[in-house]
């Protein structure tokens, strides 16, 4: 499995912005997605994920209520749509896929994309 995030960028505080995830290669309805980010420094924590087969989903605390996940199955793409955008919000943001099912240790994960910086200007 490969997976490439893209959709980060510069936007100000109040702002939105879409992270998108492609997923290539063989995908279950058991694997679990997540988004991550990281900030310089700091390790890396969870924001977002989603049950690839069931769509249910599940938030960090401090995300609850200002972003939503979403998959689309047949193109085999995740989605975070970012509202309210805090200048804390700023990070690197990663794409994972977990094959254990639900997970929101990144230890748990067994692939990751390549990262997508957000910077939200105060």
């Amino acid at each position: 499995v490969q997976l490439q995030a893209s959709g980060g960028g510069l936007v100000q505080a109040g702002g939105s912005l879409r992270l998108s995830c492609a997923a290539s290669g063989r995908t279950l309805s058991s694997n679990f997605m997540g988004w991550f980010r990281q900030a310089p420094g700091k390790e890396r924590v969870f924001v977002s994920g989603i049950r690839w087969g069931t769509g249910t989903t599940y938030y960090g605390d401090s995300v609850k209520g200002r972003f939503t996940i979403s998959r689309d199955n047949a193109k085999n793409m995740v989605y975070l749509q970012m509202n309210s955008l805090k200048p804390e919000d700023t990070a690197a943001y990663y794409c994972g896929l977990s094959r254990r099912g639900y997970a929101t240790d990144a230890n748990d994960y067994d692939y990751w994309g390549q990262g997508t910086l957000v910077t939200v200007s105060s």
